[in-house]
């Protein structure tokens, strides 16, 4: 993939960026000039369904969230369309989740209020899906397809897992114990 490939990609949904109340960032298309490319490259961070420019998080290259990865609730979260496909998949998790931790029997109510998906966020989810798809709704069918061509290219750049990050599994205990 080539730099200048990839920077035009990101330049088509740039336009089309959302806050998370599903208002848009950037008002007016503008190309932006080489330093600014590495401006927003440095200042910003790949988190699931879009990016993060807190800079804390930037800092701890996406693995320092001083608000626990909420950021569908964060003023410093960004989505565009080369997001949607999580967005949706993370909804229908929500949703999933929320249904069976109905049902389950096996926990206390505590437990259970914490572990739940808030109905805010997956209003907020549905609302910012919703906001995104009309946006792309209102274009022309060249602007349309050349927002698909961008999303390809972007898709095929992210090769890393924008997954919650986790914590690393302990390996296994190598001391041996000897008898006295």
């Amino acid at each position: 993939m080539t730099e200048k490939r990839t920077r035009a990609a990101v330049d088509k949904p740039v336009s089309h960026q959302f806050d998370r109340h599903g208002n848009r960032i950037w008002t007016q298309v503008r190309q932006l000039l080489e330093h600014e490319h590495a401006r927003l490259r440095i200042g910003q961070v790949s988190v699931p369904y879009g990016i993060c420019v807190e800079p804390t998080n930037v800092k701890a290259d996406g693995h320092g969230c001083p608000f626990r990865f909420r950021c569908v609730g964060c003023d410093h979260f960004r989505t565009d369309p080369s997001y949607l496909p999580e967005l949706r998949a993370y909804l229908d998790t929500l949703r999933r989740n929320r249904e069976r931790l109905a049902a389950a029997t096996e926990l206390d109510d505590w437990a259970r209020t914490e572990s739940t998906p808030s109905e805010e966020e997956i209003k907020r989810i549905r609302t910012l899906i919703r906001r995104v798809e009309t946006d792309l709704e209102g274009l022309t069918d060249d602007e349309r397809e050349q927002i698909k061509e961008a999303t390809r290219t972007l898709r095929k750049t992210r090769t890393f897992s924008l997954g919650m990050p986790g914590i690393r599994a302990p390996g296994p205990n190598l001391r041996l114990e000897r008898d006295a």
